[in-house]
């Protein structure tokens, strides 16, 4: 099995790799190289920062965007979006201006507003996975969490608690979103990798 991580200059891939190999994955390779990406059986895309800046860095590499469609959505290959990695999924996000995402969910990427001074904006730190259906890689759990903006909209699967419901993940067909890091979930992120390593949906 050939695993694509996907490099937009942007997120903890060597913590990622690191967590992956813990899981279980063999043949990971870090890569931009819309060739690999579209060979890889299946696919990784992290983030961390703004979600304009992480739409632009993929963008700025020729045929990257085009080859992970062609993966996912006409060759089925599953695919896993880790936090901005996840917001990218979405149509549109509005942090720092309107951008335009990769519009596989239709959903945006909005600031969070608990309304209240005991849920502090960044959410920071460990909270409760609740799941909002049936997918099999995302069962309730503790995992931990770092985030300014979330998305809304279609194919929400889990949600966690921060001062009101907020998108924990998102799921359709081969794709897969988390809004936490399961490189820094422990137990419970490794188990949701391995998992992801062993979908065949």
């Amino acid at each position: 099995m050939t695993l694509a991580l996907i490099d937009i200059e942007s997120g903890n891939l060597h913590s990622v790799a690191n967590a992956l190999a813990a899981a279980g994955a063999e043949g990971v390779t870090i890569t931009a190289d819309p060739d690999v990406v579209a060979a890889a059986d299946r696919i990784v895309l992290p983030g961390v920062g703004a979600f304009g800046a992480c739409a632009a860095n993929l963008r700025r590499v020729a045929g990257l965007e085009e080859a992970l469609r062609g993966a996912v959505f006409d060759r089925g290959r599953p695919f896993l979006g880790v936090c901005v990695g996840m917001q990218l999924m979405a149509a549109t996000g509005e942090e720092m201006g309107a951008h335009r995402g990769l519009g596989w969910m239709q959903g945006r990427v909005r600031r969070l507003d608990p309304g209240t001074m005991d849920a502090k904006v960044p959410h920071m730190g460990w909270n409760d996975v609740r799941p909002a259906g049936d997918h099999p890689l995302v069962p309730a759990g503790e995992a931990y969490f770092l985030h300014s903006y979330a998305y809304e909209g279609e194919d929400v699967v889990a949600t966690t608690d921060h001062a009101g419901p907020v998108t924990a993940a998102i799921a359709r067909d081969t794709m897969l979103g988390v809004q936490f890091h399961p490189e820094k979930s422990q137990r419970y992120g490794i188990a949701l990798l391995e998992r992801f390593l062993k979908w065949r949906p």
